[in-house]
Parts: structure tokens; sequence; C-alpha cells
């Protein structure tokens, strides 16, 4: 065979086989995105939700092979760890939250990080622009919801969740105003993945500062548990 024709034909291997990969991991983060809603919307029962969770979650971390970078970067454009609500990190708690339980969870397993936003507008008054926000380092999205109306009993609002499988760890960002990705895409560290809001049963209200509220999860038993970031955050690069 030729010289020119055996390269030819590697390259239309090669595009077949980074063609396929994506198609495949796409529809598994699609079906984790189904799982996801209904676990929030409880309408499948607990143990057939972590069951199909777990196999779906093994089959994505096989299909990823990107490295997970660290530092992070800090998840709200041009802000720092100083943004975060608390004394040190002081308003998460941990204690009662089970990914299962969906939106009847009773804990607050998150930092919320507050923008400037005095008028409610989820406009930077800084800038009167959107405050970008910002994927904390290398990861492929495996939830997330466009849709939430005023009215609505769902706490996150317009969410996103993001899965790390070098980490093996999973971020949550909620109460963004726009979402720019779905499931199934591969972000890297620092990209922009949604802009901040009010979205969310309770951060909708006037009473609520606009922020974002970050999560992070360690994946035990092949199932989100949280932990605390607050270290990490610390640390991360602002951008």
């Amino acid at each position: 065979m030729p010289k020119f024709n055996v390269i030819l034909l590697f390259l239309v291997l090669s595009r077949i086989h980074v063609a396929g990969q994506p198609s495949t991991l796409k529809k598994d983060c699609e079906a984790i995105n189904q799982i996801n809603t209904a676990i929030t919307n409880g309408t499948l029962s607990k143990s057939a939700a972590a069951k199909q969770f777990k196999t779906l979650i093994k089959r994505v971390k096989a299909e990823c092979h990107f490295v997970a970078k660290t530092p992070w970067t800090f998840p709200l454009a041009s802000y720092d760890y100083k943004a975060i609500g608390g004394t040190n990190g002081s308003g998460y708690s941990a204690v009662g939250y089970h990914y299962l339980d969906g939106n009847e969870h009773s804990a607050h397993p998150a930092h919320d990080i507050f923008i400037h936003d005095t008028d409610q507008n989820s406009l930077d008054d800084r800038t009167q622009k959107p405050v970008d926000v910002l994927a904390v380092t290398n990861g492929v999205v495996i939830a997330c919801e466009n849709q939430w109306q005023t009215g609505s009993s769902l706490r996150g609002g317009k969410y996103i969740w993001l899965y790390h499988p070098q980490l093996n760890i999973v971020t949550y960002y909620a109460h963004n105003s726009t979402i720019l990705v779905t499931p199934g895409d591969v972000v890297k560290q620092g990209q922009k993945i949604a802009e901040a809001g009010r979205t969310g049963f309770n951060a909708y209200k006037k009473r609520s500062p606009t922020h974002l509220h970050f999560s992070a999860f360690k994946l035990a038993g092949d199932m989100p548990m949280p932990y605390n970031p607050y270290t990490v955050l610390t640390q991360a690069k602002s951008e």
C-alpha cells in the first residue's frame, strides 16, 4: 500500500476513534443527568438511583483520559476566597446531607461565594457585567439544569455538576443565571461554564444576597459524599 494511503487510513481511523469516544461519553453523561433529575424530583427509588449512578460513573471514569490540575481556579472570575461567606468558611455544614435525598436534604455542604450586587440584578456593581462562573479544574459535565422558573421549589435553581475523574471528585455550582454547558461537555480548568445569578427557591428571595453555591464531593463507593473544600479554595488561583 502506498505511503500516502497508509497515512490517510491512519487519520481516518484516528478520527473514528476520537469521534466515537465523545459520543459514548455524552450518552452516559446524559443518562446520569436523567438520574440526577429523578433523584432531585424524588421520582426514582434510592436503591435504583444508586445502582444506576454507580454503573454509569464507572463508565464515565473509564472514558475520560484528561488530567485534573491543581491548584484549582477560583470558581468566580475576579473574586477569591475572601468572598466566601462566614468566618473561615463557617457556613459549611454537611451534617444530615445525603445525595440520594435530592431536593429534600437538610444540610448545607457548600460555601456561598458572594458577589458585589447591592441592587440584586445579577450584575457586578463594579463592572455592571455578569460574573463568570469557572470550572475549578478539568472535568466533564455530568448533570445540569437550565430551566428553572420563578416559584419553582428547586433549591439549586440553574445548576451544574462536574466530574473530575483523576481526582475522583464532583463539584457543584448552583444559583446561576445562565448555563453555558450541557451533559457530556468536557471543560478545561478556568473555562466559563455559567454566569452567577439568583435562581433557586431561597436564593431568589430578596433576603438572599447574590452568590454562587459551591460544593465538592468525593466519590466513596462510587457515590458522592460531601467534603469541605475550603482549604483548596483559599489556595485557588483568581482569574
